[in-house]
């Protein structure tokens, strides 16, 4: 039998209108701005009394640390989600957005996948409705702002060696982690160094999806610190009278999306940061939105739980208040086997040696969560080659840590795959025995904070850094104290050498930059060769996209 790849599946199905997906959750049409037939962005300003509504139960998909061989944290997401409404339940899945950089790069798409996939997957891969142009250009319109001030006369005395605020484009393009502007004379400004970041890492990216409300957003842009004064000044964005142009650019993006998987459950899609390289949580107004409008909301941290799910909890639960009822780790049976240390090349026969070895980093990720006192159980996203022995020894070892696993179809099945998975996360999270906990508090200094995560989170024996970053995080702590952390680092290992897989020990987390979001309203400390503008592989994935003589996108996955 021929297996059908993720876009030949989602091209099979037939979706409905989305004013059928909005009444599902009592929307009106009046509150949708539609892009064709089977996407509209929700007009939150239109829904009345939502704040009146109680919220639904939040449920957050992680995974553990990721490797070529696939997790499948999104295809559980959404599987989940399709199982709790099989189960009878009311349920939203809330996804991050897709990047291009990704899409053409090495991940391909991030829209699900088999028959737990979100569509229309070719435009939710693609340009989808314009949100990140728009995060694009009106992180750059601030960029073109601080150069034009500097050539008009530089009232504000900003001192060019000391603009902290780049350039992005939502591409992988290493040519530009490091470039020179300004240059072919006098017409042209003054010349200076200059970077381009990946948009998914902007702090404009942050912002909007940490934002409750447009005057928020405004406020948060506005507080950006763009640059220096010779005399050490902050210059912020508002001095630039930045703030109020570049929400306007953002407004209409700033609505989340509402889309539908291929069962014909809502799905609202909103807001991408990469986890790794930012905070990687969909957009707090759209999981908001999502809390007020059903009874369950399914959402997904990027990348690991060390990464992604770490942020989720001491980031974005800590901005908007949210408090999940449980966490769902993702793990399947083949990254084991690499964590283990077997080769991609070599995961097709059975090897329960391989995968007993590689449950040390499933235990960690289980220990990690547990520190947050919310419920955590695992997903086993199920791929044909597993072996019964395979399957078990993974039950057994959850078995002895006192936490249920699940060995989930849905990839293949669809929610009927993952209804165990949805009557187990039901029970518990109506038990509400979560509370959530941070990992540490407000009050803790800033390098406290990073200490905290490298060693309870990355196992880390400590950080270290040279005496400038030392005293970057002292300057930093008179200001801005109460601040989150941020951690860019490896998404491959709990250390920052992406080839040491499982769960080392014994090592420490060099600390190679500080960057200060002050809009975002955390610091993100940038550890050892972690590029926040990737680069493309030997062969990209953008090598074998292409339209087939129908006109239909082939090579997207």
């Amino acid at each position: 039998m021929t297996t059908l790849s993720d876009i030949e599946i989602a091209r099979q199905n037939s979706m409905v209108q989305i004013e059928d997906i909005a009444k599902k959750l009592n929307l009106t049409e009046e509150s949708l701005q539609k892009f064709g037939h089977h996407i509209a962005k929700i007009d939150t300003t239109k829904l009345k009394d939502l704040d009146k509504t109680k919220n639904g139960k939040l449920i957050l998909v992680t995974a553990i640390s990721p490797t070529p061989a696939g997790e499948g944290k999104t295809t559980t997401s959404v599987g989940l989600n399709d199982a709790l409404n099989k189960i009878g339940k009311q349920s939203i899945v809330c996804l991050r957005e897709p990047s291009l950089g990704p899409c053409f790069g090495v991940k391909g798409g991030a829209a699900g996948g088999g028959y737990a996939q979100v569509v229309p997957m070719e435009k939710i891969n693609l340009h989808f409705t314009g949100d990140f142009h728009a995060i694009t250009s009106a992180h750059n319109l601030l960029s073109s702002l601080i150069d034009n001030h500097i050539y008009w006369g530089n009232k504000l005395e900003i001192d060019v060696r000391r603009v902290v605020w780049g350039r992005v484009v939502d591409l992988n393009d290493r040519s530009l982690r490091a470039v020179n502007v300004n240059l072919g004379g006098v017409a042209n400004g003054f010349p200076r160094e200059e970077k381009f970041d990946i948009t998914v890492a902007s702090e404009v990216m942050a912002i909007f999806c940490l934002s409750t409300s447009l005057k928020d957003l405004q406020n948060r842009l506005g507080n950006i610190i763009v640059g220096y004064t010779r005399a050490r000044k902050e210059i912020r964005a508002r001095e630039l009278n930045a703030d109020g142009a570049m929400t306007t650019l953002l407004k209409d993006a700033f609505l989340p999306n509402l889309v539908q998987t291929l069962e014909k459950n809502p799905a609202i899609i909103h807001g991408g940061p990469f986890a790794n390289i930012a905070h990687g949580c969909n957009s707090l107004i759209a999981t908001q939105t999502a809390l007020k409008l059903s009874d369950y909301v399914v959402t997904e941290a990027g990348f690991g739980a060390d990464l992604g799910a770490e942020k989720f909890l001491d980031i974005k639960c800590r901005k908007g208040n949210l408090k999940p009822s449980a966490i769902v780790l993702v793990a399947t049976v083949r990254a084991l086997k690499m964590h283990g240390g077997v080769d991609k090349k070599e995961l097709k026969g059975e090897n329960v040696e391989a995968v007993k070895k590689g449950l040390a980093n499933l235990e960690q990720h289980i220990a990690n969560i547990k520190k947050f006192n919310v419920p955590v159980s695992v997903a086993i996203n199920h791929f044909s080659l597993d072996t019964d022995n395979e399957l078990k020894v993974v039950q057994d070892c959850c078995d002895n840590l006192g936490v249920k696993a699940f060995n989930c179809k849905h990839w293949a099945d669809g929610g009927a795959g993952a209804t165990d998975l949805a009557e187990h996360v039901v029970s518990v999270a109506e038990s509400e025995e979560a509370d959530l906990k941070h990992l540490y508090s407000d009050e803790s200094t800033l390098w406290e904070k990073m200490q905290t995560i490298a060693k309870e989170i990355y196992g880390a024996d400590d950080i270290i850094a040279d005496q400038k970053i030392r005293s970057q995080f002292d300057e930093l702590q008179k200001d801005y104290g109460s601040y989150p952390i941020c951690v860019a680092k490896t998404q491959y290992s709990f250390s920052t050498d992406p080839n040491l897989r499982g769960a080392p020990k014994g090592h420490v987390v060099p600390i190679r930059e500080v960057r200060l979001a002050a809009g975002a309203e955390f610091l993100v400390v940038v550890c050892d060769k972690i590029m926040t503008m990737p680069g493309l592989p030997r062969v990209p994935a953008a090598d074998a996209i292409h339209l087939n003589e129908n006109g239909e996108i082939e090579g997207l996955f």
